[in-house]
């Protein structure tokens, strides 16, 4: 691991050497990538979305078994349950707990009370006020280019507009894959970057490599937003299955959708009141119709499908439209090696600007 090269609120709330963050991705950011990332000094986020609470405890102890530096856990703020969830990383010390979605006060209030930093994910300036009025100790944005569900504004414009709505730190992601974009990022304002589809193309991304090449192929164009699969904006890599399916009706994905959240069902060994209550839950402020909701609910094995049986025939490729120009599969402690001296790089270059 090389030195610190740069010290921003980032680093010294998460107690992180470099203020690069691997996002929660589901089925991707595994015990292997999370350590490899916070062995090379990031923020590796674990991600638990796709696992039931069972192994969510023995993916956090895998990790803590390969790495002794700080990490995070991604939750899903509207699960059932996630105060159980929560419980866990206080249990095992887990340092950051990162959400997609706005967590309760209350449950703010408790991970706080055990010093575990708290980081949503927001998509809008109002969205991060709310969170920092509840106590959330940094948000993390991500702009249009990414693969989420945050609109399509870019993280050139949404970053700022979030930098003036709170005085809490602020994470960029959406867009982000060399030192050029942290620097910018750390021009703006914000305190790191975070970086998803990078993270996916390293060597300890459990994807398949044939998959990876699939990725490694597409160039800048070769990314579609739709929503036809979970009901909600979603970036993807084109394939013949999304083509299909942005050409297809809602009856004829009707039979498929309902295979696969009873394949979801089976998965996470959940009950139908189980499922209902936490669709009720996602649904609970949300715009989505009952319609997408039962679309989303199949999302989970269609990335199955694709990032870990490595069929894109039968799944999707989550991807954010920096996946246009990545080449390579380095390690984690490469990645973050070069994105942190570059950067540092960078930015004392452009100190020659100054009069």
């Amino acid at each position: 691991m090389i030195d610190q090269l740069l010290k921003t609120p980032l680093t010294e709330l998460a107690g992180i050497k470099h203020p690069v963050v691997q996002t929660g991705m589901g089925w991707v950011a595994g015990p292997r990538l999370v350590a490899g990332t916070a062995n090379a000094g990031g923020l590796g986020i674990l991600a638990s979305a796709t696992m039931t609470h069972e192994e969510l405890e023995k993916a956090i102890v895998e990790v803590k078994g390969r790495t002794e530096q700080p990490f995070g856990v991604n939750l899903r703020a509207d699960a059932a349950d996630a105060p159980a969830r929560c419980d866990l990383l206080i249990e095992y010390g887990v340092k950051v707990a990162s959400f997609a979605l706005a967590p309760k006060p209350e449950l703010i209030a408790k991970l706080k009370e055990h010093d575990i930093v708290v980081i949503p994910s927001i998509g809008a300036p109002k969205h991060a006020k709310k969170v920092a009025s509840w106590g959330a100790d940094a948000v993390m944005i991500q702009g249009g280019e990414g693969g989420g569900h945050t609109g399509n504004v870019p993280t050139t414009l949404l970053l700022p507009t979030v930098l003036d709505a709170v005085d809490i730190p602020v994470i960029a992601a959406g867009g982000f894959f060399d030192g050029r974009g942290l620097a910018a990022a750390l021009s703006y304002g914000a305190a790191g970057v975070g970086m998803g589809t990078r993270f996916l193309l390293t060597q300890e991304s459990r994807v398949p490599d044939a998959v990876k090449q699939r990725y490694l192929d597409a160039d800048l164009n070769g990314t579609v937003v739709t929503a036809k699969v979970d009901g909600m904006p979603h970036r993807m890599l084109r394939t013949d299955l999304v083509d299909s399916v942005e050409e297809s009706s809602a009856l004829k994905r009707l039979g498929p959708t309902a295979r696969r959240t009873l394949a979801f069902k089976k998965m996470s060994g959940m009950s139908w009141r189980g499922l209902i209550k936490d669709g009720q839950a996602m649904k609970h402020g949300s715009e989505r119709s009952w319609a997408q909701m039962v679309l989303a609910a199949n999302t989970p094995m269609m990335l199955k499908a694709g990032l870990v049986e490595g069929d894109p025939d039968a799944g999707i490729l989550a991807s954010g439209q920096v996946v246009g120009v990545i080449d390579d599969l380095p390690s984690c402690e490469e990645l973050i090696e070069r994105v942190v001296t570059q950067a540092a790089a960078e930015l004392r270059r452009t100190q020659g600007y100054v009069v």
